[in-house]
């Protein structure tokens, strides 16, 4: 970036502009396995200054400049979403105030750490259910750009069931609100001879004109955070164009989001989990069936693999971590090698029941118990103790395995796909069947539930063969959920890695509605260029971390 932009923004914002190699450094990397190097930081201290820089790159791309801004908050994405080798827009410095916390609603900023927006909401006895795995790093802002799901989705749903209302600065430097419009609401606002008026008119004209392909083209899985989500925009039954559908998991491609308002749950207090291991995947979907039929809150898993890595690498990580949270989890592997017979089970699944009291939450997870031992599965009621191991275990494995052991890096490129559970059975051993051509070594964990699973790879970045590896087996098993009927990310949307693939999983058609509705909102192309569309699978391999 040539210093005058340098010294243009540093003049023009409130905030900070930053291109020291400390700062460069640190946006060039998230959860991924890409380094891409940007030329400024930019931390935002307002909204003013929010328009004031979209005002300025507008300016600059007129002008023939190749600059673009790519939003990031906590750089917990596993795809690469928040990299850029231009402007990198932070908001955790200043975007970070829980605005208000309502009876069932809450607005804050951005760049808000999900932890501590917990403790806001817990203290008013509210939740927002769709936090991820990583809910102690992640910020709310970052869930909404991936539409972010986790362990509570199968009872609440992900994200994009919570947006009550967005406040973004587009493309002409204005702050416009995003909410659901009445067919009314709607003409008023296609009226408008503003962006905003021009994006609802467009768009409302694509969606209308392509309504039974972008239908089709829906995903029929529980959750889906590919491409965007151009068919939940207009719901027929009553008539409301949201706009939020598409905005939501559209990973910063259409403009800045600056506030969020959030629908609230009232979490249910009490919780008891029943645990299951086995052995033969055949009887994998009459166990999902028979354990959501009791209508868990959470079924997760993880697999052998995953006990085989914590058995390997634990004790280094530990000494790492000299004790922390880990020692948790390492005092629950011992206590499932007492208990198993006939050595470690290929999946180990968890299901938690709540209840709005201790003896409703128990009689649930006690009935579910007691129909699964009587069909001669392997099960058992844990205790509360044991709970939070069981799920210490689950929620850290990734950042566990991300400990740099004997030059083995987590490699999260096909880390994410769903098909539909009674499809398992028959999809897994194909999966593992793959996965296994590659000798390589990695760990499966995820939702049963929902039939979404996490596969992490560790790979050795300096080899010569990662690329090929990470070219092949993406598309081997990437067909393998289309020919399924499933989605490549169901939880953590597309970024550098799984841009490339969204045409084998949508057709070329769709993805050319993909590219006008990107158009509609950016005409310009300001906003986190090579993500959702236009993208390059060779800039993604040319990124691969080298270190």
């Amino acid at each position: 970036m040539h210093m005058d932009t340098y010294n243009d923004l540093a003049g023009l914002l409130e905030g900070d502009v930053a291109s020291d190699t400390e700062t460069l450094r640190s946006a060039s990397r998230d959860a991924s396995i890409f380094t891409v190097s940007p030329s400024l930081v930019i931390f935002p201290k307002n909204v003013s200054d929010v328009q004031k820089l979209v005002s300025y790159v507008a300016q600059k791309k007129a002008a023939g400049h190749d600059v673009s801004l790519t939003a990031r908050s906590a750089g917990t994405d596993m795809g690469g979403g928040p990299l850029s080798t231009s402007i990198v827009v932070s908001f955790t410095k200043y975007f970070n105030r829980i605005i208000d916390i309502g009876s069932g609603t809450a607005t804050v900023q951005p760049g808000v750490f999900y932890r501590d927006f917990e403790k806001a909401t817990l203290a008013k006895e509210l939740l927002l259910p769709s936090y991820t795995a990583s809910k102690d790093l992640c910020t709310v802002g970052g869930m909404v750009a991936n539409n972010s799901g986790g362990e509570k989705t199968l009872r609440y749903g992900k994200t994009e069931q919570y947006i009550k209302q967005l406040k973004m600065v587009l493309w002409d430097g204005n702050e416009y609100v995003f909410k659901p419009l009445s067919a009314t609401e709607l003409e008023e606002k296609k009226k408008l001879q503003t962006a905003e008026g021009d994006v609802y008119r467009k768009l409302s004209a694509l969606i209308e004109e392509h309504d039974s392909e972008l239908q089709a083209a829906k995903p029929r899985v529980s959750k889906n955070s590919a491409g965007y989500y151009l068919w939940n925009v207009h719901d027929k039954k009553t008539d409301t164009f949201d706009i939020t559908k598409v905005i939501v998991g559209s990973q910063g491609t259409f403009g800045l989001i600056t506030e969020i308002t959030f629908a609230l749950i009232k979490p249910k207090k009490y919780r008891h989990m029943v645990v299951t291991y086995l052995n033969d995947m055949e009887k994998l979907p009459t166990i999902v069936q028979k354990v959501l039929a009791h209508d868990p809150e959470s079924f997760e898993s993880f697999d052998d693999h995953t006990f085989h890595i914590a058995m390997k690498f634990l004790p280094q990580v530990l000494g790492k971590l000299k004790g922390n949270i880990f020692t948790m989890a390492w005092g629950l592997l011992p206590e499932v090698w007492m208990m198993l017979t006939g050595g470690i089970p290929k999946l180990l699944l968890m299901a938690e029941f709540t209840g709005d009291t201790d003896s409703e939450a128990h009689a649930t997870a006690q009935a579910a118990y007691n129909e699964l031992k009587k069909e001669g599965y392997k099960v058992k009621m844990t205790s509360l103790e044991e709970e939070k191991e069981y799920w210490v275990f689950r929620r850290e494995s990734f950042n566990l395995l991300r400990q740099r052991i004997k030059n083995l890096h987590t490699a999260p490129f096909i880390d994410d796909f769903i098909v539909r559970p009674e499809t398992l059975p028959e999809f897994l051993p194909k999966l593992y069947a793959i996965l296994d051509q590659y000798h390589i070594v990695y760990t499966v964990a995820g939702h049963i539930g929902d039939g979404n699973f996490h596969i992490i790879p560790l790979m050795k970045f300096s080899d010569p063969n990662t690329k090929k590896i990470i070219t092949e087996l993406s598309q081997k098993v990437y067909e393998l959920i289309v020919q399924y009927k499933g989605s490549i990310t169901a939880e953590h949307n597309d970024g550098l890695i799984r841009s490339p693939f969204l045409e084998l999983m949508y057709g070329k058609n769709i993805c050319a509605l993909f590219e006008q509705t990107k158009d509609i909102f950016d005409p310009q192309g300001l906003f986190n260029p090579g993500k959702k569309v236009h993208a390059s699978m060779q800039y993604a391999l040319d990124h691969i971390n080298h270190d």
